[in-house]
């Protein structure tokens, strides 16, 4: 702290004339007293409180020597100094991905909102821009100078449960920075210093993160099918602690009626996986833990069953242990000609003709008619895909491959070559002859058979999984549609298929038009349901700028102080009476 007027020291003497004035005035007057009995009686009052009755008599003393002490404090300007932001302007990126949930008493994202009010002044008059993450990065502020606007912005800040994609955020940084000396805040959980661009001289980078360890055990995968009057359902748990911990498991239907509570331990760091069968039959499953983590979020996660699931029809060219795979998945499954595989209907085909793509039903194509194999060899690496959330396909091995489709999206891959493929529709393309491959006497053959059959029978009776926030076109008549929640409550509303977006809290939903509903379910990505460890630091510097200190004047409390203490001398005054 220090002083700018110092010069005003001077005004001291005013407090030196009233304390002066107070030693040397009468301290003593007479009083009459009609009897010693009411004098006596007045000394044990000022014998048993001397130092209440010496405050009540100086009062007035004390009151005007503050107040003096302070004035003379005010004319000489005490201020603090305080550091500003460097840089010409300040750009906020939020995360607002679901990890922002995590904490223990206060959530990641309530303390870096804290952070950003207490971060308002040191903003100062440099224009402020707060971009939030998700697919789609919206500025929610751009070039803000005025205080309250940006406090009202950050009060309006939510989680969107979205991942959180922060390449795309700081692309969007990166187009308002331009040749501006620009500092840039990241408020997220965990971000590496890598993931940051630091190539220009013109940005400094201050990172928030969580700065604390969670613990978190979650829901990572649910996969539900009704087979003969029951529903069967594989779940995966994870346990991202070093301790065992116990949680309760409980599946429920659609409506909350409890199907099954079961107890199990987790061991440190483990997936868990297991089957359960003989479930009651339903179209909606729920799979819950009570456990006591920093994380709720993850702790439940719900998936559509299919009451009507297509059949599978494999073409008589497969390989036997394909139609066996299948078989173990406790579905129909129907070994039908080359021939007839085309006019089929309502039914998943597993067949390696290329044509057959063509169809408007979902196909699973193992190899290729119309190509030659080409040999590999090498691991198999798989990207983050829902398919292989249960099969790791790490110690399988693969001889051959044949060519890839163009445009289809590769999500394995050997030897640097695309093995399995998804086409634009939703097909599921496997470039390799099974005798081409050990893979079916892995455990990881019928569990990627699963995944797959899940997959290509959501949005037949349903709109299927989305993630939160997510757009894309789903099967509807155009027409007038609304999305509400479970229990009847407005969300949205839509015309065209095309412009289908998804809440962004997951949940069960169903979307309605005059005719028809088809429910549909938010989930959380995959990508949300783990805990990060992450800190805070600093990442480059501004050219040609360091941080700036501002002196703040602490006169501005002084002052009502003063004035507050005026008030109370006026009352203590006006109580003894002006004429004494």
């Amino acid at each position: 702290m220090g002083f700018s007027q110092t010069f005003f020291l001077w005004a001291i003497i005013f407090p030196i004339i009233v304390l002066l004035y107070y030693f040397f005035r009468k301290k003593y007057k007479k009083q009459e007293v009609s009897s010693t009995l009411f004098w006596e009686q007045v000394m044990q009052e000022t014998k048993v409180s001397p130092y209440l009755k010496h405050l009540q008599r100086n009062a007035l003393f004390y009151l005007q020597m503050l107040a003096l002490l302070l004035f003379v404090l005010a004319l000489m300007n005490p201020y603090v100094k305080t550091k500003e932001i460097s840089g010409e302007q300040v750009i906020w990126i939020v995360d607002t991905s679901a990890t922002m949930l995590a904490g223990k008493e206060k959530t990641i994202f309530e303390k870096h909102r804290d952070e950003m009010r207490s971060l308002v002044k040191s903003v100062g008059e440099r224009p402020l821009t707060i971009i939030t993450t998700g697919s789609e990065p919206k500025a929610v502020l751009r070039q803000e100078t005025n205080a309250r606007q940006i406090e009202k912005a950050i009060d309006e800040l939510a989680v969107t449960y979205e991942e959180e994609q922060l390449t795309k955020a700081i692309d969007m940084a990166n187009a308002f920075v331009g040749n501006t000396p620009t500092t840039i805040y990241l408020f997220t959980d965990a971000v590496s210093r890598t993931e940051l661009p630091i190539e220009s001289e013109q940005v400094k980078w201050v990172v928030k993160g969580a700065d604390a360890k969670f613990e978190n055990v979650s829901v990572t995968r649910l996969a539900a099918t009704n087979v003969n009057g029951e529903t069967l359902a594989l779940l995966q748990l994870k346990n991202e602690t070093e301790e065992n911990q116990t949680v309760r498991l409980s599946f429920s239907d659609g409506d909350g009626k409890e199907l099954l509570e079961k107890t199990i331990t987790l061991q440190p760091k483990e997936e868990w996986i297991n089957t359960f069968e003989s479930l009651p039959e339903s179209d909606v499953l729920n799979a819950a833990i009570q456990v006591n983590d920093d994380y709720e979020a993850d702790n439940s996660i719900m998936t559509i069953v299919g009451s009507d699931p297509y059949e599978i029809a494999i073409g008589q060219d497969m390989h036997k242990l394909v139609q066996v795979g299948f078989q173990s998945l406790g579905v129909d499954v129907k070994s039908v000609p080359e021939q007839q595989l085309k006019s089929l209907k309502g039914t998943i085909v597993v067949t390696n003709q290329t044509e057959l793509l063509e169809r408007v039903e979902p196909i699973i194509l193992i190899g290729r008619d119309d190509e030659i194999e080409s040999e590999v060899s090498g691991k198999v690496e798989v990207s983050q895909d829902e398919l292989f959330a249960f099969s790791s396909l790490e110690d399988v091995y693969v001889g051959a491959v044949y060519p890839p489709f163009e445009n289809f999206e590769t999500i394995a891959k050997v030897d640097g070559h695309p093995l399995i493929q998804r086409s634009p529709k939703g097909d599921i393309v496997i470039l390799t002859d099974i005798q081409s491959t050990d893979w079916p006497l892995h455990p990881s053959f019928p569990l990627f058979l699963w995944s797959v059959q899940n997959e290509l029978t959501e949005g037949k009776g349903s709109l299927g999984i989305f993630t939160p926030n997510e757009q894309r076109a789903v099967s509807l008549v155009p027409g007038d549609w609304s999305i509400y929640t479970a229990d009847g409550k407005y969300v949205s509303s839509f015309e065209r298929s095309q412009e289908f977006r998804a809440p962004a809290k997951p949940g069960y939903y169903v979307a309605r038009s005059e005719h028809e509903e088809k429910p549909f379910i938010v989930q959380l990505p995959k990508t949300e349901r783990t805990i990060q460890e992450g800190d805070s630091f600093e990442l480059g510097n501004v050219k040609g700028g360091q941080e700036e200190v501002r002196n703040e004047s602490l006169a501005r409390w002084i002052v009502p102080v003063i004035l507050l203490l005026l008030i109370i001398e006026w009352e203590v005054q006006r109580r003894r009476g002006f004429a004494n």
